[in-house]
């Protein structure tokens, strides 16, 4: 559905290069701090901006190649896009019609409906959770393959991200030959509804995992300075200095709560994972 193989972009001093890969079925995530290359990277898959090296392809094309049809079948979310606060939701309806072929607008304003979003309000009466799901809802409406989410709960409070997240939840169940891929700085959004994550950091890929296995088998150990040594090093991801010695990042949690019983091993969240592959040196 969706594949970068080493593209590239540099912009001054800062410098992507991004390979990753979304399946059909699947929610595929994308995190990392502001600035660490999520937008850049699917502004280039947009064709937004031009790749300077490497290969994109997007439902099997070059993005500069995608069709005018093909381009219905992609949803689109961005931080920057929105609607005129002037319209009401019934205006929007009307411009959707124009637009895409395959537009589904009873569906759309159910989907409103279901989302609590007033049909007659001005835009600009909306509060910022209420501006984000009418976005996903239009990029919703028109039978799409793909959907482009670059921090679709950016700003947002727990309840309104809830809301989104189960929103793309239920799209998928209904829609299973649909492919999304979403970014956010927010680990436990993505680690709530996604089947795989690419971490990002500077600019480059530093972890590709799928969540289950995140969640599972990734550590962190405790471990004092003169037992370091001992350590199956081939097991080791990451390691930084500590008070007491190291904590180390593994993926194989389950070999050392059986070889190492006695040493400290804590489940290792997202963002703990995120901050050993940033912060630690390699093992």
């Amino acid at each position: 559905m969706l594949k970068l193989e080493n593209a590239e972009k540099s912009y001054g001093n800062f410098h992507l290069k991004c390979s990753l890969e979304v399946a059909p079925g699947q929610i595929t995530g994308l995190i990392g701090e502001n600035g660490a290359g999520k937008s850049t990277t699917f502004k280039m898959i947009l064709n937004l901006i031009s790749a300077d090296r490497g290969t994109i392809r997007v439902m099997g094309k070059r993005p500069e190649e995608l069709t005018a049809e093909d381009k219905e079948q992609i949803g689109v979310v961005l931080p920057d896009s929105g609607f005129s606060e002037y319209l009401r939701i019934k205006d929007v309806a009307g411009i959707l019609r124009q637009f895409y072929h395959t537009y589904e607008e009873e569906a759309f304003l159910e989907m409103c409906r279901h989302m609590g979003l007033p049909l007659d309000k001005k835009i600009s009466e909306f509060s910022t959770g209420m501006k984000a799901k009418l976005k996903l809802a239009a990029a919703m409406s028109h039978e799409v393959k793909l959907l482009i989410l670059d921090e679709p709960t950016a700003g947002l409070d727990v309840v309104a991200r809830d809301e989104i997240l189960e929103t793309l939840q239920q799209y998928m169940e209904q829609h299973q030959d649909c492919a999304i891929i979403i970014s956010s700085h927010i680990s436990t959004d993505l680690e709530k509804i996604c089947d795989d994550l690419y971490m990002i950091h500077q600019g480059n890929i530093i972890l590709h995992e799928e969540t289950d296995v995140l969640l599972s088998n990734y550590g962190i150990l405790k471990v004092e300075e003169k037992v370091y040594p001992s350590l199956e090093k081939e097991y080791l991801l990451r390691r930084k200095r500590e008070s007491y010695g190291y904590s180390v990042l593994t993926d194989k949690r389950q070999f050392f709560r059986e070889n190492y019983p006695e040493m400290v091993l804590e489940k290792g969240n997202i963002d703990e994972v995120i901050t050993m592959m940033v912060k630690g040196e390699r093992v």
